[in-house]
């Protein structure tokens, strides 16, 4: 059968928003500039064009939604019954097959109005054809408003459904209202399912998962379920019912002794006994919850009568098992006894089939049969005997001599809320009074860090020492040596050189502008700052010889000032001048005068009239060339509409 994740059906839109999508998809894919002057076949293109796309997206949008909602048919029963339950078949089935006839009828409408636009003969009949297309479209899926409103309903709650496999290892737990099924629940699996002290907290199937024999198990908690006809049953408890029918599984049915519940144990019987006929052929499982206020030995001695009825159960060989969730008392142990009667079950089943025979057929199981009556014991050597009981003695000497060190996690559980991780109990000091206190980082003025070497007094002295011998021996003296004028003379120059351009890199600094423009426009001309003046002095003071520097660079001055260059004045000729040394051009040649030259001019702008015309730009171009046509705006208005405007 097909399987189907629920969660992956994509949202049903309104009927409104359904049209708006598709509307707005036709105008934005398809071309939107047509004009009268363009041939009718073109024409009849772009209106069919419009009606053929938005008949598909209507198409594909409604055959999306038909596809991914679920089929009863193809459904597991348990699956379509439930479908049943919750949302009335019939009505599901009819907002289905309403949808699937919006669609076909919309097909016919487009089928129909494209035949038509084929023989129309003007762009005012095919723009009005177009027109009326897509409103009949449009009608059609306006009335669809109610099914798709309810099957978007449908979808938001299959895809709040737990993912129950119908054929996976279960464990059903049935009974009536506030009977322990959900704290069962919670005890065996990782679910986290709401508990409280009143009837009906679990409104809807729940599922978690535990482990057994290496294996993974479904657990599935129902609603509870009250003493009354299937007929009269609400949603909730035929939830419940629909698990019980279709899922083969291991049925544990809760009584409550106590009576806690609200229901007498009487009522929870006739319980057991209406709904009896759905646990035939499945493992079953009688659980008396509460023992923790009351057990089956102290109702025995209390209430004879209500013993009794649980007596009638075990002597139809129902196993009936008592339990605590609020102890654990018995919980692991219904647990694994009734994980082992389904396995039980699955494997008769599977033995049964005619897949095990054609495996049996093909293997020999060979059992081996006793010759005697004689016992053979296993033979052990005398050392390994001998080894294994002193090991023995051993173990049991440590365990009554020395206690079992606590650990962590036994302090955790002991403690509970009040305990926290303490490191500092496992420091190895003289005294166990030092692991709580705190190291200072000062202490009498002195660093506490520098006193965590000992032997760092004997080191300082060792460097001392090697300090004092370096200073007698000369080590830090500079070797001074006796220089002469000219090269104390270059020394002086060169610190001048280094402050200089230490001096110009820190103006550079404070004139860069980071990151405001480099020229800002509303600050004035700066004025020059280079001169020729400025350069002599600079030089003199750095011992440049300035006397002689005729014909250097800084000296050349421009002697004549000239303006801007003067642009000759274009002077047109009719004829062509003789100093050209190329030939006349080609628009030109052979042409006798200025007349003649204007008439071939304009015979060539007649000619590309037609061209031009053809190149007109297409109708994917969003250019409305003319803002008031004619045959709109032309003749005085008369009575009556002004719809056709």
């Amino acid at each position: 059968m097909s399987t189907y994740n629920f969660k992956k059906i994509s949202t049903v839109p309104a009927s409104k928003d359904f049209v708006d999508i598709i509307l707005s998809r036709t105008q934005r894919r398809t071309p939107t500039v047509i004009h009268k002057n363009y041939k009718i076949s073109r024409i009849r293109r772009f209106y069919m064009r419009k009606v053929k796309f938005t008949q598909q997206n209507f198409h594909d949008k409604l055959t999306t939604i038909l596809t991914e909602f679920p089929k009863l048919a193809d459904l597991h029963p348990f699956y379509a019954d439930l479908l049943n339950t919750l949302y009335n078949k019939d009505h599901y089935k009819l907002s289905l097959g309403q949808l699937n006839i919006a669609r076909h009828l919309i097909d016919k409408v487009a089928s129909d109005y494209t035949k038509l636009l084929k023989y129309g003969d003007s762009l005012y009949r095919c723009k009005m054809l177009k027109r009326a297309a897509m409103g009949r479209m449009v009608t059609v899926m306006k009335k669809q408003g109610p099914p798709l409103k309810y099957l978007e309903e449908v979808r938001q709650h299959l895809s709040r459904l737990p993912s129950i496999d119908p054929n996976t290892r279960t464990l059903l737990l049935c009974g009536c209202p506030n009977a322990g099924k959900s704290s069962f629940m919670n005890l065996i699996t990782r679910a986290e399912v709401e508990v409280q002290p009143y009837a009906f907290t679990t409104k809807s199937l729940y599922v978690g998962h535990t482990d057994y024999e290496y294996l993974r198990w479904q657990v599935i908690d129902t609603p509870g379920v009250l003493d009354r006809p299937f007929d009269e049953m609400n949603t909730i408890e035929l939830q419940a019912i629909t698990a019980l029918a279709h899922i083969r599984a291991a049925v544990i049915f809760f009584l409550d002794t106590s009576e806690k519940c609200g229901v007498p144990l009487d009522q929870q019987l006739c319980i057991y006994k209406s709904i009896k006929p759905l646990f035939a052929n499945k493992p079953l499982i009688v659980v008396c919850n509460k023992v923790d206020i009351i057990n089956l030995e102290q109702l025995g001695k209390e209430s004879p009568e209500k013993r009794e009825l649980v007596a009638e159960l075990e002597r139809d060989h129902v196993p009936v098992r008592q339990m605590s969730t609020i102890t654990h008392e018995g919980v692991m142990d219904v647990k694994k006894e009734a994980c082992d009667s389904l396995l039980g079950m699955r494997v008769e089943l599977k033995m049964r089939s005619r897949k095990a025979e054609s495996i049996l057929n093909r293997v020999h199981v060979a059992m081996p049969a006793a010759r005697d009556n004689k016992k053979r014991k296993p033979f052990i050597p005398a050392n390994i005997l001998k080894a294994l009981e002193n090991k023995k003695n051993a173990m049991e000497t440590e365990s009554t001599d020395k206690p079992r060190k606590k650990l962590e996690k036994d302090l955790e559980e002991e403690l509970g809320d009040d305990y926290s991780l303490d490191l500092k109990k496992y420091k190895d000091l003289m005294v166990d009074e030092w692991k709580y206190d705190k190291i200072p980082e000062l202490w009498n003025g002195f660093n506490v860090a520098d006193f965590i070497d000992p032997d760092i007094f004997m080191k300082l002295e060792e460097l001392e020492k090697d300090e004092e011998e370096r200073e007698k021996n000369g080590f830090y003296k500079p070797d001074i040596k006796e220089q002469d004028e000219a090269t104390r003379k270059i020394h002086q120059l060169a610190l001048k050189i280094r402050e200089k351009i230490k001096i110009n890199w820190i103006n550079r600094q404070l004139d860069r502008p980071g990151k405001k423009a480099v020229m800002s426009r509303v600050t004035p001309k700066r004025a020059r700052e280079r001169s020729v003046s400025r350069l002599r002095n600079e030089f003199s003071e750095l011992g440049v010889d300035m006397s002689d520097v005729k014909g250097t660079h800084f000296t050349r001055t421009r002697s004549n000032s000239r303006g801007p260059p003067l642009k000759r004045a274009r002077v047109r000729s009719e004829a062509m001048t003789r100093s050209y040394s190329r030939g006349p051009s080609r628009d030109v040649s052979g042409v006798r005068d200025e007349e003649m030259a204007n008439k071939m001019k304009k015979l060539g702008r007649k000619a590309q009239k037609e061209r031009n015309f053809a190149g007109k730009k297409g109708e994917g171009d969003r250019h409305i060339y003319d803002l008031k046509p004619k045959h709109l705006f032309s003749g005085k208005r008369g009575l009556g509409k002004t719809g056709r405007r």
